[in-house]
């Protein structure tokens, strides 16, 4: 029997073409996708806006409903406002913050550099300009690989700027690395939503599986301010059906259907206006 995935909304899936080899393309995802009865998908890039491609393959694959992003890294000109504002126009709804140029990645990687988001403590006059076009598009803010200490002061600013949808980009990757303190502390003043992804990559191709941790986060944090989503895509992953498959039969062995169902299906319907 086809495994059934209706009424899932998975908000962070890579594909090809892309800089970085991977599992699937564009139309070998939306494949499976559709043979699935998946609600929608989020199209990621880490080096350039997906909207075109998502309008394309909307046309392809009607059944499924693929929605672009932007990922603010230095390969769309980093706190780039115009980019934003073409991504919005062409369907996107998701503006990642920078995640492998973020200054906190680059430094976490032994390398200096990278898109800085305050200067002497300050929010760059980019990011608030960014910040204003999310609110007035509506888009999802994602904070991406930006450090624990940098999300809140950034979720802070999107507030008092506007910006009605907030995602914490997988807090449990290693490289952003929100403590389950810190999330309950987000969590009452904010009402921002976690991302908690599949797998994250450590070294040498090596990946760590994160369902577990994800578990115990969401019985503390709570199912109102999480979302599920694969980050699939990477050569040495699963493949994207079976990577959706485990997550949500884990998330059924401790969880009652409802919750399952606000996790997967609601929580990002609710974001995506879907």
């Amino acid at each position: 029997m086809a495994r059934r995935f209706d009424g899932i909304v998975d908000m962070h899936v890579h594909s090809a073409p892309d800089v970085r080899a991977r599992k699937h393309d564009d139309l070998q995802l939306l494949e499976a996708a559709q043979l699935t009865g998946l609600k929608a998908l989020v199209l990621k890039s880490h080096h350039f806006p997906t909207s075109e491609r998502a309008s394309l393959l909307n046309q392809l694959y009607p059944e499924v409903r693929t929605i672009g992003s932007i990922t603010l890294n230095e390969a769309v000109g980093g706190l780039n406002p115009k980019a934003v504002e073409v991504t919005a126009s062409l369907g996107g709804k998701i503006v990642w913050l920078p995640t492998i140029d973020a200054e906190n990645h680059r430094r976490k990687a032994g390398l200096t550099g990278g898109v800085r988001l305050f200067e002497q403590g300050k929010p760059v006059s980019a990011l608030c300009h960014i910040l204003e076009i999310i609110a007035d598009r509506d888009l999802v803010l994602a904070t991406g690989h930006i450090s624990s200490v940098e999300i809140e002061p950034v979720i802070r600013e999107a507030f008092k700027r506007g910006v009605q949808k907030v995602v914490i980009t997988h807090p449990e990757y290693h490289i952003v690395n929100v403590s389950l303190k810190q999330q309950q502390k987000l969590v009452s003043e904010y009402p921002v939503y976690f991302e908690r992804t599949f797998a994250q990559p450590l070294k040498a191709g090596i990946y760590k599986m994160n369902m577990q941790t994800n578990i115990e986060a969401i019985h503390l944090v709570g199912y109102e301010s999480t979302i599920i989503s694969t980050d699939s895509g990477q050569l040495e992953n699963p493949d994207w059906a079976d990577a959706l498959e485990d997550m949500h039969a884990q998330l059924h062995k401790h969880f009652p259907a409802n919750k399952v169902d606000q996790i997967m299906k609601d929580n990002p319907s609710k974001l995506l206006e879907i």
